[in-house]
């Protein structure tokens, strides 16, 4: 079995992450925003895609703002990567979640060690992985750029 691929260079790449980037933070400000709305919170905070801090027993609502937010989040953005990247949307999508952790960690000025957290994190990136990868696959098999696997 031999593996098939083209080089990237390394200007396409980054323009790439950069729209990644920009598709995920727009995406998880609308979400947030349509999501205080219909749970009808009072204040809208910009740090959302970056609170790791509210705990459920705090505020229910909130909680659940910030969970539904990240969730919906990665599972969308692994929808419009695949139409972006065409291919590697795991890889794209692992280096937007360690950047987001590093953004996180900068915003919120510690590092988060909150488990449930994680678990929302580690959840979303598996979603946003499997979507994303799934619709390049079948998007894009027609197209001789897709990475393939081959047999002698």
């Amino acid at each position: 079995m031999a593996f098939k691929s083209k080089a990237v260079d390394t200007k396409t790449v980054f323009l790439n992450l950069l729209l990644c980037l920009l598709i995920f933070y727009s995406l998880f400000y609308m979400i947030c925003s349509i999501c205080f709305g219909a749970f009808r919170l009072d204040d809208f905070d910009g740090r959302i895609p970056f609170d790791f801090k509210t705990k459920p027993e705090d505020s229910v609502s909130k909680y659940l703002v910030n969970l539904l937010s990240l969730e919906l989040t990665y599972f969308s953005s692994g929808l419009l990567f695949a139409a972006v990247v065409k291919r590697r949307v795991w890889d794209y999508a692992l280096t937007v979640t360690c950047l987001h952790i590093f953004i996180t960690s900068l915003v919120m000025l510690e590092f988060p060690l909150a488990w449930q957290w994680w678990l929302a994190l580690g959840s979303g990136l598996f979603l946003m992985i499997c979507n994303g990868q799934l619709i390049a696959y079948f998007a894009c098999q027609d197209e001789k750029s897709y990475v393939t696997f081959t047999v002698y």
